[in-house]
Protein backbone atom coordinates (compact mmCIF):
# COMPACT_ATOMS: atom_id res chain seq x y z
CA UNK A 1 0.00 0.00 0.00
CA UNK A 2 2.56 2.33 0.65
CA UNK A 3 4.95 1.54 -1.91
CA UNK A 4 1.56 2.29 -4.07
CA UNK A 5 1.17 6.14 -2.40
CA UNK A 6 4.94 6.66 -3.05
CA UNK A 7 4.74 5.70 -6.99
CA UNK A 8 1.36 7.97 -7.15
CA UNK A 9 2.74 10.49 -5.32
CA UNK A 10 5.74 10.27 -7.60
CA UNK A 11 4.17 10.06 -10.96
CA UNK A 12 1.96 13.32 -9.30
CA UNK A 13 5.26 15.35 -8.95
CA UNK A 14 6.62 14.43 -12.01
CA UNK A 15 3.36 15.62 -13.68
CA UNK A 16 3.08 18.92 -11.71
CA UNK A 17 7.05 19.40 -12.65
CA UNK A 18 6.47 18.75 -16.63
CA UNK A 19 3.38 21.55 -16.51
CA UNK A 20 5.38 24.12 -14.16
CA UNK A 21 7.91 24.28 -16.47
CA UNK A 22 5.79 24.30 -19.58
CA UNK A 23 3.98 27.40 -17.83
CA UNK A 24 7.85 28.92 -17.09
CA UNK A 25 8.62 28.67 -20.99
CA UNK A 26 5.08 30.32 -22.16
CA UNK A 27 5.94 33.23 -19.48
CA UNK A 28 9.92 33.49 -20.96
CA UNK A 29 8.05 33.21 -24.61
CA UNK A 30 5.72 35.57 -24.17
CA UNK A 31 8.43 37.47 -22.25
CA UNK A 32 11.08 37.66 -25.69
CA UNK A 33 13.57 35.04 -24.05
CA UNK A 34 14.39 32.03 -27.02
CA UNK A 35 13.66 28.52 -24.70
CA UNK A 36 15.30 25.52 -25.66
CA UNK A 37 14.91 22.19 -24.17
CA UNK A 38 17.28 21.06 -21.91
CA UNK A 39 18.86 18.95 -23.82
CA UNK A 40 19.08 21.62 -27.10
CA UNK A 41 20.82 23.97 -24.53
CA UNK A 42 23.61 21.02 -23.06
CA UNK A 43 24.02 20.23 -26.85
CA UNK A 44 24.52 23.52 -27.46
CA UNK A 45 26.74 24.10 -24.93
CA UNK A 46 28.85 21.29 -25.22
CA UNK A 47 29.75 21.96 -28.72
CA UNK A 48 31.43 24.91 -28.09
CA UNK A 49 35.04 23.84 -27.72
CA UNK A 50 35.94 24.20 -24.10
CA UNK A 51 38.84 26.08 -23.55
CA UNK A 52 41.24 24.79 -20.97
CA UNK A 53 39.86 25.83 -17.67
CA UNK A 54 36.34 24.51 -17.05
CA UNK A 55 33.60 24.58 -14.26
CA UNK A 56 31.96 21.42 -13.20
CA UNK A 57 28.04 21.78 -12.06
CA UNK A 58 25.88 19.55 -11.10
CA UNK A 59 22.34 19.27 -12.26
CA UNK A 60 20.27 17.52 -10.64
CA UNK A 61 18.38 14.96 -13.07
CA UNK A 62 20.98 15.52 -15.84
CA UNK A 63 24.51 15.04 -13.85
CA UNK A 64 27.96 16.97 -13.57
CA UNK A 65 28.53 19.11 -16.94
CA UNK A 66 31.50 20.70 -17.43
CA UNK A 67 30.60 24.38 -18.29
CA UNK A 68 33.49 25.90 -19.82
CA UNK A 69 34.17 29.78 -18.71
CA UNK A 70 33.27 32.24 -21.29
CA UNK A 71 30.33 30.73 -22.39
CA UNK A 72 28.53 32.28 -25.56
CA UNK A 73 25.45 33.97 -24.39
CA UNK A 74 22.48 31.85 -26.35
CA UNK A 75 20.25 34.93 -26.83
CA UNK A 76 19.83 38.03 -26.58
CA UNK A 77 17.42 39.21 -23.04
CA UNK A 78 14.08 41.01 -24.54
CA UNK A 79 14.56 44.82 -25.31
CA UNK A 80 13.48 46.88 -22.52
CA UNK A 81 9.56 48.72 -22.87
CA UNK A 82 10.45 52.31 -22.78
CA UNK A 83 8.05 54.13 -20.16
CA UNK A 84 4.80 54.70 -20.92
CA UNK A 85 4.67 58.37 -20.71
CA UNK A 86 1.96 59.65 -18.79
CA UNK A 87 -0.65 62.54 -20.10
CA UNK A 88 -0.90 65.51 -18.22
CA UNK A 89 -4.31 64.62 -17.38
CA UNK A 90 -3.24 61.60 -15.92
CA UNK A 91 -0.18 63.46 -13.99
CA UNK A 92 -2.88 66.58 -12.97
CA UNK A 93 -5.16 63.37 -11.26
CA UNK A 94 -2.22 62.50 -9.20
CA UNK A 95 -1.49 65.19 -8.04
CA UNK A 96 -5.12 66.23 -7.01
CA UNK A 97 -4.78 62.59 -5.34
CA UNK A 98 -2.39 63.84 -3.11
CA UNK A 99 -4.24 66.41 -1.88
CA UNK A 100 -7.37 63.82 -0.69
CA UNK A 101 -8.37 65.10 2.60
CA UNK A 102 -7.59 68.84 2.48
CA UNK A 103 -9.87 71.53 3.67
CA UNK A 104 -12.60 73.09 1.29
CA UNK A 105 -12.40 76.57 1.43
CA UNK A 106 -14.27 78.94 -0.49
CA UNK A 107 -11.72 80.98 -2.84
CA UNK A 108 -9.21 78.55 -1.84
CA UNK A 109 -6.37 77.88 -4.42
CA UNK A 110 -3.84 75.72 -2.39
CA UNK A 111 -1.66 74.19 -1.22
CA UNK A 112 -3.08 72.96 1.50
CA UNK A 113 -7.02 74.20 1.29
CA UNK A 114 -9.12 74.64 -2.04
CA UNK A 115 -11.90 75.45 -3.64
CA UNK A 116 -13.38 73.66 -6.73
CA UNK A 117 -11.63 75.13 -8.95
CA UNK A 118 -9.03 76.13 -7.03
CA UNK A 119 -8.34 72.20 -6.93
CA UNK A 120 -8.55 72.08 -10.17
CA UNK A 121 -6.36 75.20 -11.31
CA UNK A 122 -3.58 74.05 -8.79
CA UNK A 123 -3.62 70.01 -9.83
CA UNK A 124 -2.95 71.66 -13.59
CA UNK A 125 -0.15 74.36 -13.01
CA UNK A 126 2.01 72.05 -10.67
CA UNK A 127 1.96 70.38 -14.68
CA UNK A 128 2.73 73.51 -15.93
CA UNK A 129 -0.58 74.02 -17.43
CA UNK A 130 -2.19 77.72 -16.28
CA UNK A 131 -5.96 77.21 -16.48
CA UNK A 132 -8.70 80.10 -15.61
CA UNK A 133 -9.38 80.77 -11.87
CA UNK A 134 -13.10 80.42 -11.53
CA UNK A 135 -15.13 77.05 -12.08
CA UNK A 136 -17.36 79.43 -15.06
CA UNK A 137 -14.07 80.14 -16.65
CA UNK A 138 -12.77 77.03 -17.23
CA UNK A 139 -15.95 75.31 -18.78
CA UNK A 140 -15.38 78.54 -21.35
CA UNK A 141 -11.80 77.44 -22.36
CA UNK A 142 -10.40 74.18 -22.90
CA UNK A 143 -12.28 71.82 -25.58
CA UNK A 144 -15.33 69.66 -25.36
CA UNK A 145 -15.47 66.53 -24.53
CA UNK A 146 -18.27 64.11 -24.25
CA UNK A 147 -19.21 62.54 -21.33
CA UNK A 148 -18.87 59.16 -22.97
CA UNK A 149 -15.40 59.98 -23.99
CA UNK A 150 -14.28 61.06 -20.76
CA UNK A 151 -10.40 60.55 -20.19
CA UNK A 152 -8.34 60.72 -16.95
CA UNK A 153 -8.14 64.72 -16.04
CA UNK A 154 -10.83 65.76 -18.08
CA UNK A 155 -12.15 68.71 -16.06
CA UNK A 156 -15.94 68.34 -15.44
CA UNK A 157 -18.58 70.08 -14.40
CA UNK A 158 -21.83 70.64 -12.14
CA UNK A 159 -24.72 72.40 -11.53
CA UNK A 160 -24.80 74.72 -14.17
CA UNK A 161 -20.95 75.30 -14.08
CA UNK A 162 -21.10 76.59 -10.25
CA UNK A 163 -19.11 73.09 -9.37
CA UNK A 164 -15.82 71.63 -10.95
CA UNK A 165 -13.18 68.90 -10.79
CA UNK A 166 -11.14 66.17 -12.47
CA UNK A 167 -12.13 62.99 -14.13
CA UNK A 168 -10.94 60.23 -12.03
CA UNK A 169 -11.68 57.32 -13.91
CA UNK A 170 -13.88 54.79 -13.53
CA UNK A 171 -16.72 57.02 -13.74
CA UNK A 172 -15.92 59.20 -10.54
CA UNK A 173 -14.53 62.77 -9.78
CA UNK A 174 -11.94 63.87 -7.48
CA UNK A 175 -12.97 67.33 -6.39
CA UNK A 176 -13.29 69.49 -3.56
CA UNK A 177 -16.23 68.76 -2.62
CA UNK A 178 -17.99 71.46 0.43
CA UNK A 179 -17.29 72.41 3.93
CA UNK A 180 -16.74 69.37 6.41
CA UNK A 181 -15.84 67.08 3.38
CA UNK A 182 -12.84 68.70 1.56
CA UNK A 183 -10.97 66.94 -1.16
CA UNK A 184 -12.74 63.91 -1.61
CA UNK A 185 -13.20 61.56 -4.98
CA UNK A 186 -17.26 60.61 -5.47
CA UNK A 187 -19.42 59.10 -8.30
CA UNK A 188 -20.08 61.56 -10.63
CA UNK A 189 -23.82 59.97 -11.27
CA UNK A 190 -24.21 62.01 -7.45
CA UNK A 191 -24.13 65.31 -9.26
CA UNK A 192 -25.68 66.95 -11.85
CA UNK A 193 -23.13 66.44 -15.05
CA UNK A 194 -23.51 69.77 -17.65
CA UNK A 195 -19.95 69.52 -19.38
CA UNK A 196 -16.49 68.61 -19.92
CA UNK A 197 -13.12 70.51 -21.25
CA UNK A 198 -10.03 68.80 -22.03
CA UNK A 199 -6.64 70.58 -21.90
Amino acid sequence: MESQRSAIWASMRASEDRIMASVHRKRLHVAGWTVLSAAAAITTLTSTAAPAVAQPISIPGLGIIEVPDGLPFLGDPPASSPPVSKTTGERAVEVARSKLGAQYSMGGTGPDSFDCSGLVQWSYRQEGIELPRTSYEQLGAGAPVASDDLQLGDLVFFYGGDHTGLYAGDETVIHASTYGRGVEISPISTMPLIGARRF
